[in-house]
């Protein structure tokens, strides 16, 4: 079953289906929350999982509900943030960055300097260009599933691609020294990126799973 009958078939109470569905997309969620925030990510990923039963009709094919999964997990972000800062009109992901919004820089995940590097760029750029970034980099995400997860029109999506790494590039050249800097050209920004993806996820507590 791919994971759209999945959920079809967990909405319809079958419990061992929403166990296949989370234990199939747990390691792609937890990533998405790892860089994001600080501190233990499992009760955003079970609240990204179980707000995927709202609004499960707009789900279309595998890559449909993927783009759908992540969309859940980006207000699941959001909501995190605002209730952090104190109340809806508190954040704006879109101008604001996790270190802007009292996030600190990483020394957790990285292997090396480069990666430390690449992680803390992406935690000083604009969320919703992180957001960007770490979709295309880390799940290969294609421009239309961008556009949905952003809920922009496709066009749009491809411009906040081409700013954010504009934006994650320059963050790099803050940070790195010179020499490190003059070699971020974006097939090397693809290649650092990529690397951090393979970095471990937060492991699941047990009995965690919202099925």
């Amino acid at each position: 079953m791919d994971d759209a009958a999945l959920l079809e078939a967990w909405t319809a109470g079958d419990l061992d289906a929403g166990s296949q569905l989370f234990e199939r997309n747990f390691e792609s969620v937890a990533r998405f929350f790892r860089n994001k925030v600080d501190g233990p990510i499992d009760d955003l990923v079970q609240r990204t999982f179980l707000g995927c039963l709202e609004g499960r009709e707009r789900v279309r094919g595998e890559s449909g509900f993927r783009a759908y999964l992540f969309g859940v997990a980006r207000n699941v972000l959001g909501k995190h943030w605002r209730s952090r800062m104190g109340g809806p009109t508190e954040v704006d992901l879109e101008s604001e960055s996790v270190v802007d919004l009292g996030g600190s820089l990483t020394s957790v995940y990285g292997r090396d300097r480069q990666q430390l590097t690449m992680l803390n760029a992406l935690r000083r750029i604009p969320v919703q260009s992180q957001v960007v970034l770490e979709l295309c980099y880390w799940e290969s995400a294609t421009a239309a599933e961008i556009a949905v997860v952003l809920d922009i029109p496709l066009g749009t999506a491809k411009t906040r691609i081409r700013r954010a790494r504009q934006l994650l590039s320059e963050q790099l050249a803050a940070l790195a020294s010179g020499r490190l800097a003059v070699r971020t050209t974006a097939t090397r920004l693809e290649t650092w990126a990529r690397g951090v993806r393979e970095l471990p996820a937060e492991k699941r507590a047990p009995g965690r799973n919202p099925c």
